[in-house]
């Protein structure tokens, strides 16, 4: 073999070899963009199913690896448990907890849907409470302090909201003793 052949060999090893590292960078590198692609589409899931807008709370969600829908029924736990929590759901209550759970994008015929047709149709295990309660301590620990408020606003504001829902007698005791002693419980998790 001559030596300029063997110059050409070595020139197109050398060149297959550039090739390869190239297509393993390039490879990579759309491997990123790719998965950043899936994570904005997510946090743009979270942001139209939670009206959440917080980029901090955005990627602490993702990074839980849970679906949106499955976060919607979730955030809906601690509205049936105000609901629930005198033994019964008042018509109204039912009414609200419904009008909330469409507000956050939950479609008629979805897995959420039908879960939270459940609860409303017989108490959730407590189980599922301590569940929620659990969930959020973590989620919290993640979160900013002025993040943790936000989201203590509208949880226990729109729990609030159910346990007012049902009303009294000429709007006198709208909230009974067993509704705020779970109002008092979700703010525990808060603290």
């Amino acid at each position: 073999m001559k030596h300029t052949d063997k110059i050409k060999g070595l020139t197109a090893t050398a060149r297959a070899l550039e090739d390869s590292f190239f297509a393993k960078e390039n490879e990579r590198i759309l491997k990123e963009m790719r998965a950043a692609s899936v994570r904005e589409e997510k946090k743009k899931e979270f942001r139209e199913y939670l009206d959440v807008d917080n980029e901090e709370v955005l990627e602490a969600l993702v990074e839980l690896a849970v679906e949106p829908e499955t976060l919607v029924a979730f955030t809906l736990v601690p509205l049936v448990e105000v609901a629930w929590a005198d033994g019964e759901i008042q018509p109204k209550e039912r009414d609200a907890i419904i009008k909330a759970a469409v507000e956050r994008g939950v479609a008629e015929d979805s897995a959420t849907a039908h879960l939270l047709r459940n609860w409303l149709q017989t108490p959730p295990s407590p189980v599922l409470l301590e569940t929620w309660m659990a969930y959020m301590e973590e989620l919290l620990g993640s979160l900013e302090e002025r993040n943790r408020d936000l989201v203590k606003t509208s949880i226990i504001g729109r729990a609030r909201a159910i346990a007012e829902a049902a009303g009294g007698f000429l709007g006198v005791g709208s909230i009974s003793a067993a509704e705020k002693k779970v109002l008092e419980e979700l703010e525990w998790v808060f603290e």
